[in-house]
This record gives structure tokens, sequence and C-alpha cells, in this order.
């Protein structure tokens, strides 16, 4: 019974150490589908001209997944069901930081306020700052990504020849 004990808690401790890792995971992700989506609406704004709710609904699934429901809170937004503020643009969203909500937030305001050639320059600029923002979350990816885990196994390992 000890030793199921014992296992069990090794796995919690490599458990907690992988859903660590997740996050960073997550963050680098994310910061890649928001530049991903700075050039589609970059492209598509300039020659398609659709309205900002078809440009999003036209996202691939795959992208749409990695912006972690940003773009269905926006979407939201654009349907009159709620305010443009951090509380309802970043619900379910808890690992940015706040420079990073800051800047979010002024990129979602500022969609489809200016004309088009405005608007093109601060898709460009937003496009730099969240390609800036990925290369940081890319950077801690590989630092403390996989260093979550294996603290994770080693915090596991001690909890069971203490315990043994």
């Amino acid at each position: 019974m000890k030793y199921l004990i014992l296992g069990f808690l090794a796995v919690g401790c490599i458990f907690i150490g992988y859903i660590f890792s997740l996050k960073y995971s997550r963050r680098a992700k994310f910061f890649k589908a928001l530049v991903m989506l700075c050039q589609k609406l970059d492209v598509e704004i300039n020659y398609s001209r659709e309205r900002l709710k078809t440009l999003f609904e036209s996202f691939d699934e795959k992208t749409k997944k990695q912006l972690q429901g940003l773009d269905k809170n926006y979407l939201t937004y654009l349907a009159n069901n709620t305010s443009l503020d951090e509380s309802n643009l970043f619900k379910g969203l808890n690992f940015l930081k706040q420079n990073e909500k800051d800047t979010l937030l002024i990129f979602f305001r500022s969609l489809g306020r200016t004309d088009l050639a405005s608007q093109s320059k601060e898709l460009k600029n937003f496009e730099k700052r969240f390609e800036e923002f990925s290369s940081f979350a890319n950077g801690e990816n590989k630092k403390y990504g996989s260093l979550s885990i294996k603290l994770g196994i080693i915090v596991g390992l001690i909890v069971v020849v203490l315990f043994c």
C-alpha cells in the first residue's frame, strides 16, 4: 500500500511539472498564431476588403485553436454582445503577462478604425511586436518547458526516496 501511495505521489509531481510545461508551450503557439493572424489580416484587408467578422470566421481551425478562444471573444464583441475590455477579451487566457494584454487590447481596439493604408501600417507594426513576443515565448518554452518536466521528475523521485 505504501508503494502504491508513493507511486501516485511521484506521478502527481511529474504531472504538475507537465502542466507547467504546457503553459510555456501554449504561450509560444499563441504568439505564433497571432503573427499569422496579423499577416492574414494585412493581406485580406488589402486585397479582398472583407469585413472583420468574415475574416476572423474564415481563419483555419488549427490556428483558431492556438488562439485559445481570443478570436471567439473578439467575434462576440463584434456582434455587440459584450464590451471590448480586458475581462471580456482575455476570458480563459491566464498565461498572458500584463504588458502583453495591454498590447493585445490596443491591437483589437484599433482594428477597423482607420483607413486602408493606416490600417496596413498598424498591422505591420503589431506584427513586429507579436514576433518579438513570439521569440521571447519560444525562448521561455525552450528554457523552462523541459525544465518543468525534469523538475517534476526529480521532485517525484525525491518524494519517493524520502518516504521509503
